[in-house]
């Protein structure tokens, strides 16, 4: 009876040895995938940065506000692409999602970010969530996001991740984001993440004296271009084009 007893004590030790030691590689393995992952979060800042230096005489500006980048930087845009695409997450381009959309390339996301000129506790419409990064980034700016989706496995995948990461100051819903979210209004930035034909109406009315909308304008197959409306008061906006860009288009019934 005592050697069973030793023998089992012996086999539960080690057991218990194995699953320590395999916990400890695993441990290794994620902290290496993070460094792996911040580092080339690091190197996606230096790209926008070089890109946004390109373009300043389109931007008006030759650097972005550094709270801008300190949240496209922490942001882990790896967790918001296709599992197989996890190995191009944090290149300077567009990725594909699904559904025929796309997350966008991380200098857009930044530039539009950027332009909005966001302070903390600021409430801010995004029409078109995707995969839900740029949500984040808002997020990480301290700001209260509404976001909507009208592709709704989109918006679940989107709706999931966020929780999951933590992101609990942005609502997500499924709908045409051409009508905007009119029982929340007003807002002080409206970023809209597709092309529009036109300015969107409804949007406009829902934009705060003095708040910005950033939106592309233009169709598939021609030139879109990105404009920046800034609401003056309730009768007057003023906008200005910011450079050309390539979006899918906003979709809809409108």
């Amino acid at each position: 009876m005592f050697a069973i007893d030793s023998y089992r004590s012996f086999i539960t030790s080690a057991v218990e040895a194995l699953l320590i030691a395999a916990s400890l590689i695993l441990a290794v393995e994620c902290a290496n995938a993070d460094d792996d992952f911040q580092a080339r979060r690091e190197n996606m800042i230096r790209l926008i940065e070089n890109d946004v230096r390109a373009t300043s005489a389109y931007l008006k500006r030759a650097a972005l506000d550094e709270r801008v980048l300190a949240a496209m930087a922490s942001v882990p845009r790896h967790e918001f692409v296709p599992a197989d695409l996890v190995g191009d997450a944090y290149r300077n381009r567009p990725l594909p999602i699904g559904h025929g959309q796309t997350i966008s390339q991380p200098y857009i996301v930044a530039i539009m970010t950027d332009l909005l000129e966001l302070e903390a506790g600021q409430k801010v419409l995004e029409i078109g969530t995707g995969s839900g990064y740029q949500a984040a980034v808002l997020a990480e700016l301290d700001t209260r996001v509404w976001s909507i989706e009208i592709i709704e496995p989109l918006a679940k995948r989107a709706d999931s991740l966020l929780r999951r990461l933590g992101y609990d100051r942005i609502e997500l819903r499924v709908g045409d984001g051409y009508y905007g979210w009119a029982e929340q209004a007003p807002f002080d930035a409206i970023i809209v993440t597709a092309a529009a034909s036109h300015i969107p109406p409804p949007l406009v009315k829902q934009l705060a004296i003095g708040g910005k909308m950033i939106i592309p304008v233009g169709s598939r197959f021609s030139t879109q271009e990105l404009i920046l409306i800034t609401r003056i008061d309730s009768e007057e906006v003023i906008t200005r084009q910011v450079l050309p860009v390539r979006f899918v288009p906003l979709t809809g019934s409108h």
